[in-house]
């Protein structure tokens, strides 16, 4: 069991040495994945923050949450087309006829988007510090912050396993993230959700969304988490859990 458990662990770190190795072969990667919410993020701040009501001084400390679940929904999208490159060519076939773990072939794309998607949230987080943004939140909610922000990847990095193994073209594979992408739009994210109309109100605030901005504004800002922090986990848990499933069975059926 000892032996079989260390070589799924040496396959993994080969296959995200291997992942690891494209993006930075091309960092337009990351450099795509930030520019988009950094652009965001500048256009709110600069252009629209004076006239947007959101009960603070600093609009950035209340945007920046947002943002950076916008950039990890579109920095997923590069797992779904680097899988689906990797079918499409027959890689995944080829590993499967060699003597490793088969799930270490999968495992290998999402852990490369979690380091991808880490390394995207750093860029933005120091742009946002260079525009004002400010924390009082204290170490462990720091590390509360991350842990929800890795979750959030984690799980939405699975849904995007599904399209890269089913998807019958490139454009099929990374249109999934669109919707993703655009719901922070119905959300806290970027105004109250007090403000909007009864039934859009209530779609943002019984949507994942919301309770995940909600509860990463409130630990960098030094509030209390309130119920939250626990809704957000939730939602994060059953999203990992439910496509973890549909993707292992994607995927069991491509090997079959």
């Amino acid at each position: 069991m000892e032996t079989a458990k260390n070589h799924f662990f040496s396959d993994m770190g080969v296959m995200v040495g291997r992942s690891m190795r494209h993006i930075f072969r091309s960092m337009d990667t990351i450099i795509t994945v930030c520019i988009t919410p950094i652009a965001m993020m500048l256009l709110f701040v600069y252009v629209f923050g004076g006239a947007i009501q959101a009960g603070t001084d600093n609009y950035v400390n209340y945007l920046l949450p947002g943002i950076l679940l916008m950039a990890i929904a579109s920095g997923i999208s590069y797992t779904a087309y680097r899988l689906f490159l990797d079918k499409q060519r027959g890689i995944i076939e080829r590993f499967h006829t060699m003597p490793i773990a088969r799930s270490a072939v999968l495992w290998g794309h999402v852990l490369t988007s979690v380091v991808s998607n880490v390394i995207s949230v750093v860029v933005i987080i120091l742009v946002a510090l260079i525009m004002g943004f400010r924390s009082s939140a204290e170490v462990l909610s720091w590390l509360a912050v991350a842990g929800i922000l890795v979750l959030f990847t984690l799980a939405l990095t699975w849904v995007a396993v599904i399209p890269g193994l089913t998807a019958k073209s490139v454009e099929g594979a990374s249109a999934f993230s669109y919707p993703l992408i655009f719901l922070p739009f119905i959300s806290s994210a970027f105004v109250p959700t007090e403000s909007m109309p009864t039934f859009v109100r209530v779609f943002a605030e019984n949507q994942p969304v919301t309770s995940i901005v909600e509860a990463i504004r409130a630990l960098l800002s030094g509030q209390p988490v309130g119920n939250d922090i626990w809704v957000a986990l939730a939602w994060c848990l059953g999203i990992l859990i439910v496509a973890y499933l549909f993707a292992m069975r994607a995927y069991k059926r491509k090997a079959a």
